[in-house]
């Protein structure tokens, strides 16, 4: 038998906080075992689960692993105006004149992740 990935982990300073932040982008809920202050966060979602643990080295160099992120009810432009609202940073905007291209965001550790454009988008421009 194979392996699956169960999570994708994180490191981070504060758990229950980013947990949150996630929680919300991914419309979904830290889990009910974890509180604030907490060393470890998960949360679940349908895309993938993400485990969130506190360390105590900050981040200090670019991501080697990051999330892209795909909306599914809205386009690309309206989630990175939601993200940013929820306190993400927009870190390089590769977003082309004509569709195509991705936000390269941070959460609020300095965590990058990328937001793509949605399914409905990309059929648009095939």
């Amino acid at each position: 038998m194979t392996s699956l990935v169960r999570h994708v982990t994180v490191d981070c300073a504060d758990a229950y906080a980013l947990a949150t932040f996630w929680a919300k982008v991914l419309d979904s809920e830290p889990s009910d075992d974890d509180k604030p202050g907490d060393p470890e966060a998960l949360v679940e979602s349908p895309g993938a689960n993400l485990l969130f643990i506190q360390v105590p080295e900050g981040k200090t160099v670019k991501n080697r692993v990051h999330l892209d992120l795909q909306p599914q009810d809205r386009s690309r432009d309206e989630e990175v105006e939601r993200l940013l609202g929820l306190g993400a940073t927009l870190i390089d905007d590769r977003r082309n004149a004509d569709g195509t291209g991705w936000a390269t965001m941070a959460d609020p550790e300095g965590n990058e992740f990328c937001v793509e454009r949605s399914a409905a988008e990309r059929a648009a421009t095939a």
